[in-house]
């Protein structure tokens, strides 16, 4: 059985056993959030060097991380047969597919896994954010989401206006995460593509488990039916949405994540919340090796 990852930059994850762990903590306040294209470059060849050459599923702490993504989905690609490609599964309670100018970050990445020629679609699942609504509309990358290359699966907002512009394929809403996972499961009964899955955590209901961000409505059971209907065509995963507090060096950063509206957790909570998050781990870690 292959070895789980940790890419420790915020020391959230705590222990997996028998893991490989990778300490990345000096780069923590470079990459977190988002970073310049060079520095992801950079980080990529440090990957390269340090992860062993078969790993299982890899943790990365903190959803401020997500876009660390790419880089794995693009190693899961470089592993395939010549002419094969991948479908990449993402639990999220945003589309990450927004723009952003200054580089890549954690809620841009999906815009940059969609230009791999190898990865065959994208979709998102568990979208409860207004990052998807009208106001927000302008915000989106809409290049893989015309080029039939990303698909939202929402409950909770409403995405009228991407009817209006001519994205009504790329988008289903929902009622109930239920109803939501029963039609993903339907599609995927009949799909052979070998297949990426990246769970952040912010996709789940605070009662499910607790993250610093905004969060959707998914469960526990949901995801254990996802993984399910996937299982036999999984060929890397990742989890991140881990809970730990940071203060950047650089102001641009502070003031991102300002606007993004994180507040940093109380000690006392924080432990709470790490202690319910690797618990968490530990389940899904055992559906993704069974």
């Amino acid at each position: 059985m292959a070895q789980p990852v940790i890419l420790d930059f915020d020391q959230s994850t705590g222990n997996v056993p028998g893991s490989v762990v990778i300490d990345l903590a000096d780069w923590q306040d470079e990459i977190r959030y988002g970073c310049s294209m060079h520095a992801f470059a950079r980080l990529g060849d440090l990957l390269d060097r340090e992860m062993p050459p078969d790993y299982g599923t890899v943790f990365m702490g903190s959803g401020d991380f997500h876009h660390v993504s790419a880089l794995l989905v693009e190693k899961a690609c470089s592993k395939l047969e010549p002419s094969d490609s991948l479908e990449l599964v993402i639990l999220d309670n945003h589309p990450d597919n927004m723009r952003f100018p200054f580089g890549i970050h954690c809620g841009s990445w999906v815009s940059h896994a969609a230009k791999l020629s190898r990865v065959s679609h994208i979709h998102v699942l568990g979208i409860t954010s207004g990052d998807i609504g009208v106001a927000h509309a302008w915000e989106n990358r809409l290049r893989p989401l015309y080029a039939g290359k990303l698909t939202y699966w929402c409950m909770d907002v409403d995405i009228g206006w991407m009817k209006t512009v001519g994205l009504g394929h790329a988008a289903r809403r929902f009622d109930s995460p239920d109803e939501l996972v029963e039609a993903f499961v339907e599609i995927q009964r009949h799909r052979q593509l070998p297949v990426y899955l990246s769970i952040d955590k912010d996709a789940f209901s605070k009662e499910t488990v607790c993250t610093n961000w905004d969060q959707g409505r998914m469960t526990e059971p949901n995801l254990l039916r996802i993984i399910d209907v996937l299982k036999s065509r999984l060929i890397a995963s990742d989890i991140n949405g881990e809970v730990s507090n940071w203060t950047y060096q650089n102001r641009w950063k502070r003031f991102l994540s300002w606007m993004d509206g994180q507040e940093p957790v109380p000690e006392e909570q924080l432990q709470v919340w790490q202690k319910q998050q690797q618990e968490f781990n530990s389940r899904v870690l055992a559906a993704l090796q069974r």
